[in-house]
């Protein structure tokens, strides 16, 4: 059996580089290892062997290498050989060389054998995996498809030809059901070697999986002219995606959605109907923010470069739509945007502007004036004043010297010390809860409202007939 295994090893060497596609240096590798695992499981590990493929005869040679001794000094036959004995076999022997000794492979063995060949499976069995794994990391970040095997811990197994990925519950677009055999498709987001090959993981749910749906749906994405810049998804409920043009000739809109709503329609039905907004960028967060929250109507925008926060204020009427049912479509812009984002409506704004104009009034001798002008460079109220830097007082019209900022922290300050000793609240405006609407278009709220200041103004009428 030894014998019929490592026989006619150049043509198993050529088949099996053909049909695995490995490299032939890599299966040479891997035999000549088994056959040295085998050698030295048969005659010890004690003995120096080595194993070498003969290119000329195709076949592994075994070498057991001795050390040459004088014959008075020789002990040990498995690592010593005579000088004697050592010029009978290479006449240039010298004491102190190293002299090979040519093993035949016959006599390893079926056992030994055996060993090798396993050796030689696994070793060609890794060589397979990084040739998968080398393949697959090259793709990464592409679109792959393959067939639907089984599911695995609520994982989806993909058939991928010769690996397979696996798509997490995380990555699936939820309500998504796929039987064995049924073709999928999804993005290669993560290739990993472990000890039992390559893993690869596909995703459905990946922004740049919609990104790249775009890049093969639109030609002009896929040409350079239109450029994605961002995407924001809630998989398979609703999606939004930035883009803008290179070319001033070319609607960046226009061309992702096509001709008669084709292009994106084809995405929609990939993504199993899920809704996508497409939306212009634009290099004014102002304005791309508007935009993300689209088709809602915006009033005001109110921009917090650092911390990176926008507060947009929006009719009454259209509050619920900015907002999106749950939150969505709020979400969806905060996310493609990058920036914290607050919907306020018209009438919540304005009774806090007159929260934060009678709280500013607070502070001795301020005019309605002066309070207008601190509450539009975004001080909002007496403590925020008294807990601010000198040259952030001085960027406010009519605070533009250390004398006038000092003088306004200073009574801000004093404020804050009077409500703290007389431990009495803080006043707020009437004005300010008067003017508080429910929004949302909640009719019946606004009549009840309606109904009861109508109520408290006949009241209020009938007590001053009395008093006459």
């Amino acid at each position: 059996m030894a014998e019929n295994m490592f026989s006619e090893l150049a043509r198993v060497i050529e088949q099996v580089g053909k049909d695995k596609g490995i490299d032939r240096l890599v299966v040479i590798d891997a035999i000549t290892q088994g056959m040295l695992v085998a050698a030295r499981k048969k005659y010890g590990t004690y003995r120096d062997i080595e194993a070498n493929y003969n290119e000329e005869s195709g076949e592994v040679e075994l070498f057991q290498f001795k050390e040459v001794v004088e014959r008075e000094k020789y002990i040990d036959d498995e690592v010593e050989i005579p000088l004697d004995e050592a010029l009978r076999l290479d006449p240039n022997a010298a004491l102190d060389d190293s002299i090979g000794i040519k093993l035949d492979s016959k006599d390893l063995g079926r056992i030994a054998a055996q060993t090798a060949k396993q050796i030689i499976m696994q070793k060609v069995r890794d060589a397979e995996r990084e040739i998968v794994f080398n393949e697959f990391e090259q793709r990464k970040g592409e679109i792959a498809s393959g067939i639907a095997r089984r599911v695995e811990r609520g994982a989806i197994v993909v058939d991928m030809g010769r690996t397979e990925a696996y798509i997490p519950p995380r990555e699936q677009i939820p309500g998504e059901q796929y039987k064995p055999g049924d073709r999928i498709q999804g993005y290669l987001s993560e290739v990993r070697q472990t000890t039992r090959g390559p893993q690869i993981i596909m995703s459905r749910a990946d922004e740049r999986y919609l990104m790249k749906l775009f890049e093969m749906e639109v030609p002009e994405i896929y040409d350079g002219i239109v450029e994605i810049m961002a995407a924001a998804r809630e998989p398979g409920a609703r999606a939004k995606i930035a883009v803008r043009s290179k070319d001033q000739a070319v609607d960046p809109v226009g061309a992702c959605v096509g001709m008669k709503g084709t292009r994106v329609q084809n995405i929609v039905q990939e993504l199993r109907g899920e809704k996508i907004d497409i939306v212009p960028w634009d290099e004014d967060i102002t304005r791309f923010a508007c935009n993300a929250l689209a088709p809602a109507e915006i009033s005001r925008v109110f921009l917090d470069e650092d911390n990176k926060e926008l507060e947009i204020v929006v009719p009454d009427n259209q509050l619920s739509l900015a907002i999106g049912k749950k939150g969505q479509n709020v979400r969806l812009a905060a996310k493609l945007t990058g920036w914290k984002i607050d919907i306020m409506s018209e009438s919540s704004a304005s009774a806090r502007t007159s929260e934060s104009i009678f709280n500013l009034m607070l502070i001795p001798a301020m005019t309605d004036t002066m309070a207008q002008n601190i509450f539009q460079s975004g001080f909002g109220s007496f403590v925020a004043i008294s807990q601010a830097a000198e040259d952030e007082i001085m960027t406010i019209p009519g605070y533009d010297t250390t004398e006038k900022a000092e003088k306004l922290i200073a009574d801000a300050k004093s404020v804050v010390e009077k409500y703290k000793a007389e431990g009495i609240p803080v006043p707020t405006s009437p004005a300010a809860q008067m003017s508080v609407k429910p929004t949302g278009g909640d009719a019946k709220a606004q009549a009840d409202l309606r109904l009861k200041q109508e109520l408290e103004k006949l009241e209020s009428q009938t007590q001053s007939k009395e008093e006459q």
